[in-house]
């Protein structure tokens, strides 16, 4: 009996030390908890939504992908959990479909601004989004615009983001030279 009360005891401690390393280091589910956390945080963030995606959209392994993204497979694992699946036969592949927060770029009036925003869903719209933009800037070919007319992108906290389609604003920021196709992700500074 008095063993049982001990390993208690030392169950309890485990719990009380385990959430205490784990404070403070939660998954982001809002722009506002992915800002205040540390740049390095914000890093292997990225790194781990950089190696998710090449997972799912490059059939990498999970090892590749990790290695590609420059950090640990067992990172991956850890902060990407939500958007993992382990195989019957050990192998882990991705969901269809995450709801991770990441950090991307969306044009605007004054030019491209970061976004926090929910799910791999919203970010292949706004990816694709993005070809249809460079596309139209580097041949002035409209037509991929179309599909995106009147049609928005759902920010973190649920404010729905216009895609610009108007070919003059467009023509106006990409002349003032405040579209960077650089990347779509935001950089952690």
């Amino acid at each position: 009996m008095s063993r049982k009360k001990g390993s208690t005891k030392r169950l309890v401690l485990k719990k009380r030390d385990r959430s205490r390393i784990s404070k403070g280091q939660s998954i982001p589910r809002t722009a506002d908890q992915y800002f205040a956390k540390p740049e390095k945080f914000k890093n292997t963030w990225n790194s781990v939504i950089t190696a998710i995606g090449k997972m799912r959209h490059e059939k990498m392994s999970l090892t590749r992908a990790a290695k590609e993204a420059g950090i640990s497979r067992d990172t991956v694992l850890h902060w990407g959990r939500p958007a993992i699946q382990k195989r019957s036969n050990g192998k882990y592949v991705t969901k269809p479909h995450d709801n991770l927060l990441r950090v991307m770029m969306i044009p605007g009036e004054r030019g491209s601004r970061e976004i926090a925003i929910r799910g791999s869903r919203q970010a292949s719209m706004l990816g694709e989004y993005w070809n249809a933009v460079h596309h139209y800037l580097a041949t002035g070919d409209a037509s991929q615009l179309k599909q995106f007319k009147g049609k928005s992108i759902k920010d973190a906290d649920g404010i729905e983001m216009p895609l610009t389609t108007d070919t003059k604003e467009l023509n106006r920021l990409g002349s003032a030279g405040v579209l960077s196709f650089e990347s779509l992700y935001a950089r952690s500074a």
